[in-house]
């Protein structure tokens, strides 16, 4: 599996409202197109507003590199800048944990 953890933070508040609503529109797209993308969740960070933080895991890198290459994240990577005060990327690797096919 291969994963990785972003954390967003949006520049205010209707940046932040706008930012949810094209998250909504782009895993609607993943749901419907990505069969290697196990999980693509997008959390809200208690008591941080503007804050964000996706969990992302696919099957390998393949699913990964066919997701990048989707209209609808494309459009999200393309739009997201000017919402965005910053972005941290963690690229992540399964070790142990309930669900985690070993």
């Amino acid at each position: 599996m291969f994963g990785l953890v972003v954390r967003f933070t949006c520049k205010d508040q209707q940046s932040a409202e706008a930012f949810d609503r094209l998250v909504a529109e782009t895993i609607e797209g993943i749901k419907e197109r990505e069969p290697g993308t196990l999980v693509y969740v997008s959390h809200l960070v208690e008591g941080e507003p503007l804050r964000r933080v996706f969990y992302e895991l696919y099957a390998d890198r393949a699913a990964f590199d066919a997701h990048e290459e989707q209209e609808h994240t494309k459009r999200f990577l393309a739009q997201r800048g000017e919402l965005l005060a910053s972005v941290e990327v963690e690229w992540v690797t399964a070790q142990v944990g309930k669900g985690i096919a070993s």
